[in-house]
């Protein structure tokens, strides 16, 4: 019974952790994010703290061997002069030195083993990251527009079709209040003799109950026409 009593705390301890890792995923990840790309910070200056070891060697390699140089032909002088022991000490010299160029050459080769491996390291950590970071973005983006459906209000939207409804029902009912006042407007004509009068008057019936501006232009040439026409006589 105790057994189970321990493997229940456990699982529930388990259960809330794995919830509270839930809810604050997006801040895990982006902390990841963060200690993956000072990783690659530092794997990056792991190379070049490398190169600059590497290019410090090739420097002493060269050092060495222009110093042998400059021996071999000083030693090749004393010889040349009997002078057995300055060429013996000189020959010394030379394989002293001849042996930590041969360390140099062997460091050169391993720093430039470790460059190769650590670049390779660098540039699959990088595209890692880069792909972490666009899922990491598509996450926050995600996570966002699920905010906002959770957040926005359900009545809100559904009382839409509701001021829909009561909107249409304004429009028929001001439709069929335009109507009946056409109606009633149409039935006041039909027994006003005014407005019959008009509307014969517009068909041509009768005399024009409205002056047109044809007829004030053709008054105002004929006053002309008859004031030339008194003037000439």
């Amino acid at each position: 019974m105790f057994k189970q009593i321990i493997t229940l705390i456990r699982g529930a301890a388990n259960q809330t952790a794995e919830e509270l890792t839930d809810r604050h995923a997006l801040a895990i990840l982006k902390q990841q994010v963060n200690d993956c790309s000072s990783a690659v910070i530092t794997a990056r200056k792991a190379v070049a703290i490398a190169i600059a070891q590497n290019e410090q060697e090739i420097i002493q390699h060269k050092r060495l061997l222009a110093r042998m140089a400059d021996l071999e032909e000083r030693m090749l002088a004393a010889l040349e002069l009997n002078k057995n022991d300055l060429a013996q000490e000189a020959a010394e010299s030379i394989a002293a030195l001849e042996t930590e160029c041969e360390t140099t050459q062997q460091a050169q080769t391993l720093y430039e083993t470790e460059i190769d491996r650590l670049k390779g390291i660098v540039r699959v950590a990088e595209m890692r990251l880069r792909e972490l970071k666009r899922g990491q973005r598509i996450a926050t983006a995600t996570d966002k527009t699920q905010r906002l459906r959770e957040t926005m209000p359900g009545s809100g939207l559904s009382s839409l079709k509701d001021a829909e409804e009561t909107l249409n029902r304004l429009r028929v009912r001001q439709q069929q209040i335009d109507t009946t006042a056409e109606a009633i407007s149409e039935m006041e004509e039909t027994g006003d003799p005014a407005c019959i009068i008009n509307k014969l008057a517009e068909a041509g019936c009768g005399t024009p109950q409205k002056t047109s501006a044809e007829d004030v232009l053709a008054r105002l040439q004929n006053k002309i026409s008859n004031g030339h026409s008194t003037s000439t006589q």
